[in-house]
């Protein structure tokens, strides 16, 4: 199985064994790592059976001011803002994931804000074999899960677990 990390994560793949699967044809990715997991699966010729979208970064339904207000509240103090960030994505659990900060980018920031999600790309991948899966966490402090959960349950399997945070936890 490939995976893809979340943004300013490594490693916390550990914490998503139950929704894994892990075999030679499934490519998996938590947040932003989502994102990263479905372009790499869409732009790909290799085979992959199994794309997993673990609370997929989507931020489409946002305005721009929220953009800006984020991408300068990391700029100012990114220790503050990547504090703040672990404390939402952990929520309602209380899991430490200190252990998996990796040193995220403003230039990967700025992608996983502005990136959108795209019905028609999503039902070209599903044509091509791929079968999707999509876990939310009905709790979700970082994005809308009931929007999120509107968008990919329209094309494919789509899973809102109610009382489970971004980390699924």
């Amino acid at each position: 199985m490939r995976y893809f990390n979340g943004f300013s994560l490594k490693n916390e793949e550990i914490l998503f064994k139950d929704y894994l699967i892990d075999n030679d044809f499934t490519v998996a990715g938590f947040s932003y790592g989502a994102i990263k997991a479905f372009e790499e699966v869409y732009n790909s010729t290799i085979r992959v059976d199994r794309l997993i979208l673990l609370s997929p970064a989507f931020f489409q339904n946002h305005k721009k001011s929220f953009i800006r207000t984020q991408l300068r509240y990391f700029k100012s103090n990114r220790d503050s803002y990547l504090k703040e960030f672990l404390k939402n994505i952990a929520y309602p659990s209380a899991i430490d994931l200190t252990q998996y900060i990796s040193n995220g980018t403003i230039d990967e920031l700025e992608d996983l804000l502005l990136y959108r999600w795209s019905e028609e790309r999503l039902l070209e991948l599903i044509q091509r074999g791929v079968t999707l899966e999509v876990f939310i966490g009905g709790m979700d402090k970082i994005i809308d899960s009931e929007m999120v959960f509107n968008f990919f349950s329209k094309i494919t399997t789509t899973y809102l677990l109610k009382d489970k945070g971004h980390i699924l936890h």
